[in-house]
């Protein structure tokens, strides 16, 4: 028969083994080892305090007064971390504990406490406390095996915490990213999948994972560069660093438009050189795409809309200087009046590009003053009205307009788009500019008898370089003078709107903030 504590040491030291396989849960781990130490000895309280890189910490107790730990919390905090702590920090912990429990017990507890070692590396310590019974070097005997199998415990919880918290911090960076993020095993299906790429594919994560690389990235048409595919039958990755791009219109099952993106592939290799993943980093370039195509319109747009005046004033100038003609007062005159619309024409582009670079660049810089709109909306009116014989400008205002905090050189640009669109798309008709106040703004609204805007571009009309199919045919522009009105507008903390209906002609009204006094 084997003596009582060697049946009780090997019964606890199989309890211990079973808690190596069974718990990960470092907690929980921590309290069923004081649980079986005090069993196995006996005792009434005990703790166990854990070590990490900047102090040692107790992490759970048991029978003891939460006055004595709350006492013992910020002793334990104030250890010094040694990077050598065998016998210093242990001779420190035994000390402080010997000298408190005397104290608090009055000599009537005794006390054994050893360390979690392994690898040489101390994880801890354990302390069992009980009343008048010393304890025996059987006892010790028994903590000290039990307390290598627990400090093997501890180690595996603790590095198992340590994988989850990495997995938490790495599926977290990955959820927030806001490029899509495909993880790719070796035989290229779905390992992982990130929120972004589930918005961008428009399937539940969930869904994607174990899906073969190629049934989800499908192209519309072929891309630009390598495709995956090619690139491993190339002989891709020669390098741990061998990243690879393509770019192209991205197919997708849950929408019949194709989106644009651009994909990244990076392998991730082993020490031994083998490939383990493929990191797959999907961007939406829709912006990028749109930018290009706005460059393109810009260039487009511009060099047609300046060569035409430049053109005529040159095509008018070269007439006019022919020597072998003589042209009658009336031909000059027609001619030189040409060349001045072009110019002024010419003019207004380039202020006009002038502005959008400056909007660009750091928004409008307003000089505001007391400004009366009344006298702007007349001045506007007058100035217009000698740009057309077809159309007749009428201003609109039936009750006084308060005086408002504005830059009037910009109010005056605003207003001046408007009319001028006016001239340009109706045919012909009245031009009614009016204005009046309601509640805390100023509202204008500029309303001509021409075929109106349709409903399809209305959305579009105030965006940079768009111009309605129709219009685009029709008359000259850049499609810059609405971008600009609604920029000056905003900047003002106001805002611009169209009110018409096809056929009974264009109704664009803005409103700007009164300043009042009290």
């Amino acid at each position: 028969m084997l003596p009582d504590f060697r049946v009780r040491q090997r019964d606890y030291l199989l309890e211990i083994s079973r808690a190596l396989t069974q718990e990960l849960d470092l907690d929980k781990l921590l309290e069923r080892i004081l649980q079986i130490s005090l069993e196995m000895l006996a005792g009434q309280a005990g703790l166990i305090a854990l070590r990490n890189l900047e102090s040692w910490q107790i992490r759970v107790s048991s029978g003891l007064p939460p006055a004595f730990l709350r006492f013992l919390e910020p002793q334990f905090a104030q250890i010094t971390i040694d990077e050598d702590p065998e016998d210093a920090e242990l001779k420190e912990i035994n000390r402080l504990l010997g000298n408190y429990t005397r104290a608090v017990s009055m000599g009537r507890l005794s006390s054994v406490g050893l360390p979690l070692i392994t690898g040489q590396k101390i994880l801890g310590v354990i302390f069992v406390f009980r009343e008048f019974a010393a304890f025996s070097p059987n006892d010790r005997a028994l903590l000290a095996s039990f307390a290598d199998q627990a400090a093997i415990a501890v180690k595996n919880a603790q590095l198992y915490t340590q994988v989850e918290n990495d997995h938490r911090r790495v599926t977290g960076l990955l959820d927030s990213a806001a490029d899509g993020i495909l993880i790719l095993t070796q035989d290229l299906r779905v390992e992982s999948a990130n929120q972004s790429f589930s918005f961008i594919y428009g399937i539940p994560s969930v869904e994607l994972i174990g899906k073969p690389h190629d049934e989800l990235i499908r192209w519309a048409k072929p891309p630009h560069g390598l495709t995956l595919s090619q690139a491993i039958a190339d002989g891709w990755p020669l390098t741990p660093h061998a990243t690879l791009y393509v770019e192209g219109d991205l197919a997708r099952e849950s929408n019949p438009i194709p989106i644009p993106v651009g994909i990244t592939y990076a392998p991730l290799m082993s020490e031994e050189g083998k490939l383990v993943n493929i990191i797959t980093t999907v961007r939406d370039i829709t912006r990028f795409r749109q930018a290009d195509e706005l460059k393109s319109t810009f260039i487009s747009v511009i060099s047609h809309e300046l060569k035409t005046p430049v053109a005529l004033i040159k095509g008018y100038v070269g007439t006019l200087r022919r020597d072998d003609a003589r042209w009658d007062k009336e031909i000059v005159k027609e001619s030189l009046q040409v060349i001045e619309e072009e110019a002024d024409r010419l003019s207004e582009y380039i202020e006009n590009l002038l502005d959008v670079t400056r909007l660009q660049a750091d928004g409008f810089s307003l000089k505001r003053n007391d400004t009366q709109v009344a006298d702007i909306i007349q001045r506007v009116a007058d100035r217009m009205q000698t740009q057309t014989v077809h159309h007749k400008i009428v201003v609109d205002i039936p009750q006084p307009l308060p005086i408002i905090v504005a830059d009037d050189t910009r109010i005056d640009q605003v207003i001046t788009n408007l009319v001028s669109n006016s001239i340009k798309y109706a045919p012909g008709g009245e031009i009614r500019i009016k204005a009046g106040r309601k509640g805390d703004n100023l509202i204008i609204c500029v309303t001509d008898e021409g075929p109106g805007i349709d409903a399809n571009d209305a959305p579009y009309v105030f965006d940079r370089f768009y111009r309605a199919p129709d219009a685009t045919r029709q008359t000259k522009g850049a499609g810059l003078g609405l971008f600009l009105a609604r920029s000056i507008v905003s900047a003002h903390g106001g805002r611009i709107w169209i009110d018409s209906e096809v056929g009974k002609g264009a109704r664009i009204c803005f409103c700007l903030p009164v300043t009042t006094e009290e």
